[in-house]
């Protein structure tokens, strides 16, 4: 039996820092953002432990996203999801892994028709040997994208995948009343347990261990494969597998979207063995303007290590807690420490806009047609994102120490008053 699910990929732009990450990648549940991020994972060695169970169509293994890319070019077709991420996992005992990786290579087979380039490696780090398959949205023959849907997943993939298991004597997931199951609650009705709303619940939970606001906590769930209705009364997520979305709530009063908000905001006590402090920021002794944000992190209980007590005065402030990160994380990747230092970055900035800026309308006004005019378009998105950050760390690192100051004011004179109010009962002994 072989159990299937398919993600779309939607972003090339993204980092891959984060799916090369060992300590995230080996995690249950994670899948890639990104095309180039999917791939990276496939590819991952501590996973296939082998070369021999790398494979690709259409393309060579170590440029894989660069073809993939290139093929999207020669026909133009850069926008909307790049790629598909396919994950066929066997029950445990069941394949060997030359076996699994074997049927991997047919499923792409089968399912492509060798008209999109394709990595396919088989992963053995878990006991459920699984494959990945990671596969271009645009087709290298004619150009024209993949589309994927419940209709072409239970009509194609599924049928692919119970089609090869037939064929090697494995056992399949045999559908209800026409629909498939989701592989967790088929485990859970062969061992007789409890079905897939307790899977979801302990990735709630996983999840909400990772993460300091709800917008982590949302990008926590996606990793791990779960898609979100958000813009309605009772927001519904869908776990990986299942077909339709389930309100939030029906997994029990503790599972709400306000029970789960304010369980975020409780300190996390349980730290991964062996690590210390938060991992995103170095152990190094930080100065300046990064030490101000990491001492208003640690203030706000936003880190592993934490306060005694969280002031009121900053607690105020976790609604803005993502922009605080992304501010730190934006100081320590250019090396910024003081306000001197963050303006001479920006006045580069700026002065790099404006050179592209005039550039760009010389080009309006003598060659309109020019490619280059997109390319400056597309190179001054960051630019001006950086700039924004810039202005908002300028600003807002000057409130955030007014703040602090507040928080130290307050918290000395509660010292203050606990200390009268003891001395009157001392005395009267």
């Amino acid at each position: 039996m072989a159990y299937t699910s398919i993600i779309p990929v939607s972003r090339l732009d993204n980092s891959i820092t984060y799916i090369r990450n060992k300590d995230k990648t080996t995690k249950k549940g994670q899948s890639a953002g990104s095309l180039e991020e999917a791939i990276d994972y496939a590819m991952n060695r501590d996973k296939t432990e082998r070369s021999v169970f790398e494979d690709a169509i259409g393309c060579v293994c170590e440029t894989a996203y660069q073809d993939m890319v290139a093929t999207k070019k020669r026909y133009h077709k850069m926008d909307g999801v790049q790629g598909y991420h396919l994950v066929q996992s066997f029950v445990k005992g069941e394949v060997t892994p030359e076996l699994a990786h074997q049927i991997g290579m047919e499923m792409a087979e089968r399912l492509l028709q060798g008209k999109y380039e394709a990595v396919i490696t088989t992963h053995l780090n878990t006991e459920h040997y699984h494959n990945h398959i990671v596969f271009n949205s645009v087709s290298m023959e004619d150009g024209k994208k993949y589309h994927s849907n419940s209709r072409s997943y239970y009509e194609d993939v599924r049928k692919a995948s119970d089609a090869l298991c037939l064929k090697y004597g494995l056992s399949v997931i045999e559908p209800k009343n026409g629909k498939g199951k989701s592989y967790a609650q088929w485990m859970a009705e062969q061992d007789g347990k409890p079905t897939w709303r307790t899977s979801i619940r302990l990735d709630i939970r996983d999840a909400v261990a990772e993460s300091f606001t709800w917008k982590q906590f949302l990008e926590q769930m996606k990793q791990r494969g779960y898609q979100w209705k958000l813009n309605r009364k009772y927001i519904a997520l869908k776990a990986p597998g299942m077909e339709r979305y389930i309100r939030l709530r029906s997994l029990g009063k503790h599972y709400s979207e306000e029970s789960i908000r304010q369980w975020i905001l409780q300190p996390k006590s349980r730290i991964p063995a062996g690590k210390e402090g938060d991992s995103r920021f170095p152990k190094k002794k930080l100065k300046g303007i990064q030490a101000l944000y990491y001492s208003y992190l640690y203030q706000m209980g936003a880190l592993k290590q934490k306060p005694k007590r969280i002031s009121p005065v900053l607690r105020a402030d976790i609604r803005k807690l993502d922009a605080r990160i992304e501010q730190m994380e934006f100081l320590q990747k250019h090396q910024i420490t003081s306000r001197e230092e963050l303006l001479a970055y920006r006045t580069s900035l700026e002065e790099r806009v404006q050179a592209l800026t005039k550039e760009r309308k010389r080009l309006y006004r003598s060659e309109p047609d020019s490619v280059r005019i997109g390319q400056i378009t597309e190179e001054l998105k960051p630019l001006r994102k950086d700039i924004r950050i810039c202005i908002r760390i300028e600003q807002q690192s000057q409130e955030m120490e007014e703040k602090m100051r507040l928080a130290e004011q307050i918290q000395r004179q509660e010292e203050e008053q606990t200390e009268k109010n003891r001395k009157p009962r001392t005395e009267s002994r």
